[in-house]
């Protein structure tokens, strides 16, 4: 063994002779000779990663402690023993890891040993880190003491196995012991399957021939069969590792299946005196149907998992013995485990299966070189060899028929079938393989585990060029326990897992929209979202976005959403959908602002539709001022307004908090903006700030001056029918209990009640209601210029004559609005005061017309005076 140059980073790979050289200032003579042997075998098959890990003179100590323990052994059994290694023992001073602990074992050279140690270290929970497992040829003294020891080459003596594992460190001394005599009992198991197995073989073969001479419930056929399955299956075909006879005997009024003493090989060895007697009853031959194969041969999984090997349940081959009523007598039980080649086997080359396969193709009547044809006999050489093994011919149809469905509609199926002795449930779930992850195949596991009261439960993927995934579970529920399970409730729980976001939109558009305009939406904007879009919102919301987006026309339209986020309390989102363009944030912000809200942030996604671009921004908002209203009141005001804003239809300033604070619309809020701008022109002493808060710290009265307002000058106001009155009341009342303090209330109870009465009587008196009811919150207005600028809008509008407000232009209000003012009644107006004067509002002009006289002459003229045009 020559040196190597280890990888970069590490220190130098041991040489073989530097540890050599170690051994031999350590021993001499016969001694140094079996070391060096066994430090050559012991380290020959050693990673080169694993051997860089400790140097020379360690190796060397190792080696030299593994033969001291190798050197005394007693014949035909196992000798092992489990420590954690010192961190002042030469062999581990200088190692970077001390935190292991090691097991080593000399056994009998056997099949099976390595795997079935690192099975039973594994079931304790602990990692192996390190294998070691030379071979040598040993002869040893009749008390077991080492005369020679050679490498596994073919020389004289016997072939013993010396493993050495590092294993995640053992804590205590009661861990350690737990630890070796789990070990211990599966070297036992190892040593009897391995001493039996020519038995155990020859026993199967016995069987399949005497088969022909018992009295069997079935056809000569079956019994052909049932004998072609057994020799396959002791043709290397199955492990053997138990076998036991059993035999129906009397226990009182009851027939029971005892075991036969003595009849026990490999890991059923040797225990029938201490199994009590099952009754017949519970015999699982005694519900078999009598006919077929099947009748005498039991296929079925075992509840115990193998110790020796595999980590598996075992197979359990179960041969019956009938008397002359085709009654069970007898059985002769071989427990072991279905080989890897045995599994890769086509299923027209495994008897009985191949019956069974057989069977199925000839119900389906598909011709063999058809597509159908061909895609079934697919289905079943790709089925789990278990299934085929276990399940009879309908129950192997029916699944194979479903699975065949599942070419012409990918969807997600699943097919349970219970194991007929009762041990365990068999689970087929078909889904799609994009929906495929470790998540969906926890979920699905917990739901069936759930379904099925299981304890236990073992799952396989198989994913290939199909479209759908294939997941076949075991769930084991406790002994005797029988589930009562819907399997179509299971499968529509189990769509419910893989169904993914695309699924949902689909499925909410669809709903919404019928089958034809919501399949449409969804290929038109499903798969063109965004990632990050998909990742933040909820599929039922998508919907909605859909909807508006697929409403725009052209680059000029805008579509609004305000809603309420569902994961963050006291926040709202306002979707803006836009073709060609975003608005800018820097645009958006201030608006946002003077509607009463902040902006906490953006999200900006680009969507490449039918060629063109749309954006949606999603932007998250939090009111500024407290909303005495449901977001579902205010969505449709709110919406309306911001729109009107950002086209310049209407004024971008704090009196747009009205909107969410008082509940009004934008031409609302612009009237009261438009009587603003006139008390500004008339030398009113307050700023437009100033009123703008004043309107918004008292909502309830901005709200009922709007009220007045409608009272005298809304053409409908007497004449609406009854419904509509009703209605309006409703609304009055609701806004009133929302913006009027609980003090205020309690202080004047009928306030409301009045109010609410007033708006079926006659126009004159709602206004004395109305007004009467604003003079009652005046009271509570604290600041004493608060009282005048709200007296001063009382006035002018009570001083107003004539308003366009309710008129139409082609179905549209005028974008302006014009009061006619009765001079004279407008409080604190400066003389020389006008016979009548028009004052008109827009957002983009404003103008006055005073006139002297009931006749008069003139019109508007261009002031460059912003803040007096009306004394100019």
């Amino acid at each position: 063994m020559n040196a190597q140059t280890a990888p970069s980073g590490t220190s130098a790979k041991p040489d073989v002779d530097a540890i050599l050289s170690a051994l031999a200032a350590q021993s001499s003579g016969a001694k140094l000779r079996d070391a060096q042997t066994f430090a050559i075998e012991f380290l020959r098959r050693l990673p080169a990663e694993d051997l860089v890990s400790r140097d020379a003179a360690q190796w060397a100590a190792i080696s030299q402690g593994a033969l001291e323990f190798l050197r005394e052994r007693h014949p035909g059994t196992a000798k092992l023993r489990v420590f954690n290694p010192d961190a002042n023992d030469a062999a581990n001073a200088a190692s970077a890891d001390r935190s292991h602990s090691v097991v080593e074992i000399v056994t009998d050279d056997m099949p099976f040993l390595v795997d079935s140690v690192g099975m039973r270290i594994a079931q304790a929970g602990l990692s192996v880190r390190t294998v070691i497992h030379p071979t040598f040829r040993v002869t040893r003294d009749p008390g077991g003491h080492l005369l020679t020891l050679a490498a596994d080459d073919g020389s004289a003596g016997t072939s013993e196995s010396f493993m050495h594992f590092e294993i995640d460190r053992v804590g205590g001394a009661a861990e350690i012991e737990k630890l070796k005599q789990g070990i211990a009992a599966t070297l036992e198991d190892v040593r009897e399957s391995v001493t039996d197995w020519a038995a155990m073989r020859a026993k199967m073969t016995a069987i399949a021939d005497d088969m022909g001479k018992r009295q069997l419930p079935v056809d000569a056929d079956g019994v052909a069969e049932a004998q072609e399955f057994l020799r396959w299956a002791a043709d290397d075909n199955f492990t053997f590792l138990g076998y036991r006879e059993y035999e129906v005997a009397k226990a009182g009024n009851d027939d029971v299946l005892k075991a036969i003493e003595g009849s026990g090989l490999g890991i059923l060895r040797g225990e029938e005196r201490s199994l009590a007697p099952r009754s017949l009853r519970t015999l699982v031959a005694k519900d078999l149907p009598q006919s077929g194969s099947m009748d005498a041969i039991i296929l079925t999984k075992t509840n115990a998992r193998s110790t020796v090997h595999r980590p598996g349940y075992m197979d359990y081959i179960g041969v019956l013995a009938f008397d002359g009523n085709g009654l069970p007598v007898s059985e002769q039980r071989f427990l072991g485990l279905f080989t890897s080649g045995a599994y890769m086997r086509r299923p027209q080359d495994v008897p009985l299966v191949r019956r069974k396969v057989e069977a199925v193709l000839k119900r389906a009547g598909f011709r063999r070189d058809s597509h159908s044809g061909k895609a079934l006999r697919h289905i079943l050489e790709t089925l789990p060899r278990d299934e085929l093994f276990q399940c009879t011919e309908e129950e192997l149809y029916t699944t194979a028929a479903g699975i065949l469905a599942l070419q012409e509609r990918a969807r997600t199926r699943l097919f349970v079938r219970r194991d007929k002795y009762g041990r365990f449930y068999s689970c087929l779930v078909y889904l799609p393989r994009d929906r495929f992850s470790s998540e969906v195949r926890e979920r699905v596991e917990a739901t069936l585990k759930r379904a099925l009261h299981g304890e236990r439960i073992d799952s396989t993927i198989q994913v290939g060029e199909s479209p759908l995934a294939n997941l076949h579970l075991i769930v084991r529920p406790k002994p005797g326990d029988k589930a009562t399970y819907d399997t179509a409730e299971l499968e529509n729980k189990i769509a419910q897992i893989v169904r993914n976001w695309h699924d949902e939109l689909r499925d909410t558009l669809v709903q919404k929209h019928g089958e034809e305009k919501g399949h449409k939406l969804a290929a038109r904007f499903g798969r063109a979202l965004p990632v990050g879009y998909i990742e933040e919102v909820t599929p039922h919301v998508a919907a909605a976005d859909v909807e508006m987006a697929a409403s725009l026309r052209d680059a000029d339209d805008i579509r609004l959403n305000l809603y309420r986020s569902r994961r963050k309390a006291d926040t709202l989102h306002l979707k803006v959908f836009r073709l060609g363009a975003d608005i800018a944030l820097s645009d958006v912000i201030p608006l946002l602002e003077n509607m009463g809200l902040k902006v906490l942030t953006e999200h900006l996604y680009e969507i490449d539709a039918d060629g063109g671009k749309l954006y949606i921004q999603d932007i998250e908002v939090t009111p500024s001022l407290r909303c005495e209203f449901d977001i579902e009141q205010v969505r449709e005001m709110f919406q309306t307004a911001f729109e009107r804003i950002w086209r310049g239809v209407a004024e971008n300033d704090s009196f747009n908090k009205l909107i969410l604070g008082a509940q009004l619309d934008w031409r609302q809020v612009a009237v009261l903006r438009g009587y603003c701008k006139y008390l500004l022109q008339v030398g009113v002493p307050f700023s437009q700030s100033y009123m703008e808060d004043t309107l918004n710290r008292y909502p309830a009265i901005a709200g009922l001056l709007i009220e007045l307002f409608e009272a005298g000058f809304d053409p409908d106001r007497e004449t609406a029918s009854k419904p509509v009155v009703e209605a309006a009341k409703k609304r009055l009342a609701k806004e009133l209990e929302a913006l009027v303090a609980d003090e205020v209330i309690k202080a004047h109870p009928r306030l409301i009640e009045d109010l609410t009465a007033a708006r079926g009587a006659t126009r004159l008196e709602q206004i004395a209601a109305i007004i009467a009811a604003i003079k009652m919150l005046l009271d509570t207005v604290a600041s004493l210029d608060e009282d005048r600028i709200l007296r001063a809008y009382l006035g002018v509008i009570g001083a107003t004559l004539r308003t366009n407000y309710f008129q139409t232009d082609n179905g549209a209000p005028h974008d302006y609005i014009s009061f006619k003012f009765d001079s004279s009644k407008v409080p604190d107006l400066p003389k020389p005061r006008p016979y009548r004067e028009i004052f008109v509002y827009g957002a983009r002009v404003e103008g006055v017309h005073l006139r002297f006289g009931p006749v008069a002459r003139g019109g508007l003229r261009w002031s460059d005076r912003r803040e007096d045009f009306r004394t100019e």
